[in-house]
């Protein structure tokens, strides 16, 4: 049974899960893996990531 009374409560403010400090180090991890893989796929696929998170930063 809900109380007609009650309002419901609301959800609390979102919290950042990762700081700018973070997204650096992350592109910076990103890069150095990327010198040292030789398949074409990841390498596009670590570009691709390298660069949206540039977008944060």
């Amino acid at each position: 049974m809900t109380d007609p009374e009650k309002k419901p409560s609301e959800p609390g403010r979102a919290r950042a899960l990762l700081s700018t400090a973070d997204f650096k180090l992350l592109r910076t991890a990103l890069a150095s893996h990327a010198k040292t893989t030789d398949d074409r796929e990841e390498l596009a696929k670590i570009n691709a990531l390298h660069h949206r998170l540039g977008t944060y930063s």
